[in-house]
């Protein structure tokens, strides 16, 4: 018997304010990016900085919550799966992108995106780091598309929303559901 696992937790601040979409079915899907910072210590003894950047996909009411209370610079923590998908261009070029699909997302430090940990979306009470007292908990919320496909946006394309890229840039923002 084989082992399988494809987990990812992720702290980091969002690189862009939440792009809401919906599927020809009418289900909600939210991409945005963040940005995790990561020190360590190089083989000269000084400390050197770097930064990872990854593309974000939150399905159902959990992106649409996303979408209305996040903005860009807010720290999150993400709780979810990698998932490869390719598509093509407008000028017919094949690109390969990797997302984290994100089960579970919690709200970290203030609304204005400023400061540490203040609590994750959800909480019973509270308010303290500026998000309304009873915002819905994500981790009880439909938080992704079934596993093993993203509303078919594999290949060509495939049959993501309205709307879709524009440019068919590869720079992870252009890119179809």
């Amino acid at each position: 018997m084989s082992a399988n696992l494809n987990k990812v937790f992720l702290i980091g601040n969002l690189t862009r304010d939440p792009e809401l979409r919906f599927t020809p079915q009418g289900t909600a899907v939210a991409k945005f990016g963040i940005a995790v910072n990561h020190q360590y210590k190089g083989s000269d003894g000084e400390f050197k900085k770097d930064v990872n950047f990854f593309n974000i996909v939150v399905w159902g009411k959990s992106g649409e919550n996303c979408s209305k209370f996040l903005t860009k610079g807010r720290s999150v923590h993400i709780e979810g799966r990698l998932q490869n998908r390719s598509y093509e261009t407008q000028d017919k070029q094949k690109r390969n992108i990797t997302e984290i699909i994100a089960d579970n997302v919690q709200f970290l430090g203030s609304r204005d995106g400023g400061g540490g940990a203040g609590g994750s979306g959800g909480r019973s009470g509270g308010g303290e780091d500026g998000i309304p007292d009873g915002a819905p908990n994500f981790a009880d919320t439909d938080a992704n598309a079934p596993h093993g496909s993203s509303s078919g946006s594999s290949g060509g394309g495939g049959g993501g929303s309205a709307g879709n890229a524009g440019d068919g840039g590869d720079d992870g923002n252009n890119v179809p559901f």
